[in-house]
């Protein structure tokens, strides 16, 4: 039986990175943020490469549930998503079909990297109210990215241990460049993981957050300190 892991992370985080991680696995396959396209044909918004992204992926979130839930090759399915994307609209039912993960990052740290390349976040913008919606309802193990870098082989192998699957040390260094399974924002975001080889080092230098912003990080920070409780 195929253990279907959706892994549900914010923005500014290393999603990415840990996507490449579980994509290292000889027995799972992997998919980019499956409902990018419907959250942009909802939305309206104008991301970079926005009308190759409604073009590569079904627009409606029903078809894009039913293909994380059907039929699969490997024994696990490492499903990247990002949290908000799951627009209130979107049914819910078949999350119980899943096993959910999520990946936290402190918010300082998250609204100081996204002010850099979007001025005006909002809260749900960084998704963490729709990863505790999902906790609360579905629970699942939750790792810290800081964590992850500071011992990427202790947090992986609990991870794993958490999901019901086997640690393997490939989920530690894979080859540069892209994936025929990165999305096709790649070219806009993935600079950094396609040079990458591995996860980078912690780097442990305060977050310079702007002062507009820190009313955000400090909405933020209640849902973040829930889920960083329950941290493996």
């Amino acid at each position: 039986m195929t253990t279907r892991v959706a892994m549900w992370s914010g923005p500014r985080n290393i999603s990415t990175a840990m996507m490449r991680s579980f994509g290292s696995r000889a027995d799972t396959v992997v998919v980019d943020e499956p409902f990018y396209a419907h959250y942009l044909a909802v939305t309206g918004l104008d991301h970079p490469g926005r009308d190759a992204v409604l073009a590569s992926q079904p627009n409606r979130w029903q078809d894009v549930a039913a293909s994380l839930t059907g039929p699969v090759s490997g024994d696990v399915f490492y499903q990247k998503h990002m949290a908000h994307h799951l627009l209130p609209e979107m049914g819910r039912s078949w999350l119980g079909s899943l096993t959910q993960a999520y990946l936290i990052r402190d918010p300082a740290h998250v609204v100081a990297s996204y002010a850099r390349v979007r001025g005006e976040p909002t809260l749900e913008d960084l998704g963490y109210p729709q990863q505790v919606e999902i906790f609360r309802a579905y629970g699942g193990p939750v790792v810290d990215a800081a964590d992850v870098l500071r011992d990427p082989a202790g947090v992986l192998g609990r991870l794993c241990a958490a999901l019901g699957i086997g640690f393997d040390p490939a989920m530690l260094h894979w080859a540069a460049g892209p994936r025929a399974t990165d999305g096709v924002w790649a070219p806009h975001w993935y600079a950094t993981v396609e040079a990458s080889t591995g996860f980078a080092p912690y780097n442990p230098a305060p977050p310079v957050v702007p002062a507009r912003l820190r009313p955000l990080v400090e909405a933020a920070q209640p849902y973040y300190d829930e889920l960083a409780a329950h941290r493996l």
